[in-house]
């Protein structure tokens, strides 16, 4: 049966594009049957290069991805909610799923410094969705 993941986070366009990416890359490999979403409280309307440069890296194309509200997604329909910052975890809107999550990550998008430390940045909270998308996947039924 087919469960619906979303990934909520402010702009949508760093943490929670690269969740998506990595979700439905992984549920794709373990045979999982899911629909995977993302979308921001406040949408930035692009999606970081930064955040495409890392995930290639990965082999995860997230270069055709777009910025997305929260109301341009089902958010009736999913089951499994997960936000990546306080701002979305208190913006979001109340909805009746199996599961909240709150994954609480930094915004590499809003990091300032070279841009190899801003890379580093963006490849440690990739690094750390990554790990917490496979325990995700592991324990649902989908």
């Amino acid at each position: 049966m087919n469960k619906k993941i979303a990934f909520i986070c402010t702009g949508n366009s760093a943490r929670s594009q690269m969740a998506e990416g990595l979700c439905r890359y992984y549920a794709n490999i373990l045979g999982k049957d899911i629909t995977v979403y993302s979308a921001g409280s406040e949408p930035s309307g692009y999606v970081h290069p930064l955040a495409v440069l890392v995930m290639e890296e990965k082999g995860i194309d997230i270069s055709r991805h777009t910025s997305k509200s929260i109301e341009d997604i089902p958010i009736g329909e999913i089951d499994y909610l997960i936000t990546l910052c306080s701002d979305a975890e208190k913006n979001c809107p109340i909805v009746h799923c199996k599961k909240v999550f709150h994954w609480n990550l930094p915004d590499p998008a809003k990091l300032s410094g070279t841009e190899e430390d801003r890379i580093t940045e963006f490849r440690k909270v990739r690094d750390k969705i990554e790990e917490k998308i496979l325990y995700l996947l592991e324990n649902i039924e989908g």
